[in-house]
């Protein structure tokens, strides 16, 4: 029968002394990240038993930044890493959450820099910024692990979990040149926050395609909300007037209920194509009423339960290590929302 490895023989494999292996197998603290990385990779290889329940381990503190919840995408972040806190938890990782205003560039960068030195691990979706950026490779130099959720950011050594987003607009592209039709038409294209990489991507996926496959679709104008919903019922209105033979509308982020209000507002409701993302409860009401016509939802359960495995994997709680995650996309319409 095999001998069962031991503590020492852990730390002839890490290359560490004894004294270390216990602090980090008993959650003790006061060890370097890269040696902790190096003792949980030795004790997993070495099959020892107390490292093989990642519950033993200390816990992971991550710090979460998002948009207030008044952005529906958003909220439905917040529940989901309020559900992950609440449920089974088998990496013991705990998530607190910090929203960031997004008009506020200089605030997020001393919000990061205050809170993220007391964590163990970053997840961010917020707008690309090279100060931030700067900030954020300081704690992947560290061996903090950062996580872009949903929208990459330049950050060397962030890990990007979410969708792919040039292909979701190249998706929304698709749906809209098919539906309109051979003859095309005028449509208008709503973005958050074009800083924001990931709606870059998309804006440039759905331009992309109706230049290769539906030259007749012409987009007449690119707008920014602001991530604020009231403004992009406002844009809508002024690009009616504006254009009034807009046949479709492409809006990437918050506000399509201010939108439907829009459209029936000037009574045209029934007669222009109304894509967007994001299959939020109010967005699932405007589905099923045909105020939307199609909707890609990117799941945000699935991305921030991503997240946490590729935090648990940076630690060595989870094989294999993390790298990029593509999570998928689903189209809804009202006879499957």
């Amino acid at each position: 029968m095999a001998r069962k490895a031991t503590a020492q023989d852990v730390a002839r494999e890490a290359g560490v002394s004894a004294s270390t292996v216990d602090r980090v197998l008993n959650g003790r603290g006061g060890v370097s990240f890269e040696k902790e990385q190096r003792v949980y990779s030795a004790a997993r290889r070495l099959k020892l038993d107390r490292a093989l329940n990642p519950r033993d381990a200390r816990t992971l503190r991550v710090a979460a930044f998002i948009q207030p919840p008044s952005n529906p995408f958003h909220a439905a972040l917040k529940r989901a890493i309020q559900d992950e806190n609440q449920g089974p938890n088998p990496f013991n990782i705990q998530i607190r959450v910090f929203h960031l205003d997004m008009s506020r560039p200089a605030e997020i960068i001393r919000k990061v820099s205050e809170v993220g030195p007391s964590h163990d691990a970053l997840i961010i979706c917020v707008a690309h910024d090279e100060g931030l950026a700067q900030v954020l490779s300081r704690f992947v130099a560290a061996g903090q692990p950062v996580v872009a959720l949903a929208t990459d950011i330049r950050c060397p050594g962030a890990i990007y979990v979410g969708p792919d987003n040039y292909r979701s607009g190249r998706l929304a592209g698709e749906l809209m040149g098919r539906l309109l039709g051979r003859d095309g038409g005028d449509v208008i294209v709503i973005a958050g926050l074009l800083t924001m990489i990931g709606q870059q991507e998309r804006h440039a996926g759905f331009r992309a395609v109706l230049q290769e496959r539906y030259p007749n679709c012409r987009i007449v104008s690119v707008h920014e909300s602001g991530e604020r919903g009231d403004r992009a019922g406002s844009l809508v209105r002024r690009a009616l007037r504006q254009w009034p033979k807009i046949r479709g509308i492409y809006n990437q982020s918050a506000g399509a209920g201010p939108v439907v209000d829009a459209l029936r507002a000037n009574g045209r409701l029934d007669d222009i194509l109304f894509v967007t993302h994001e299959l939020t409860d109010n967005r699932r009401k405007l589905l099923e009423a045909g105020a939307i016509d199609m909707l890609i939802d990117q799941n945000p359960r699935l991305e921030v339960e991503a997240a946490v495995k590729a935090i648990a994997g940076v630690f060595g709680r989870l094989d294999p290590p993390p790298g990029q995650t593509i999570t998928p996309v689903t189209i809804f319409t009202r006879e499957n929302c």
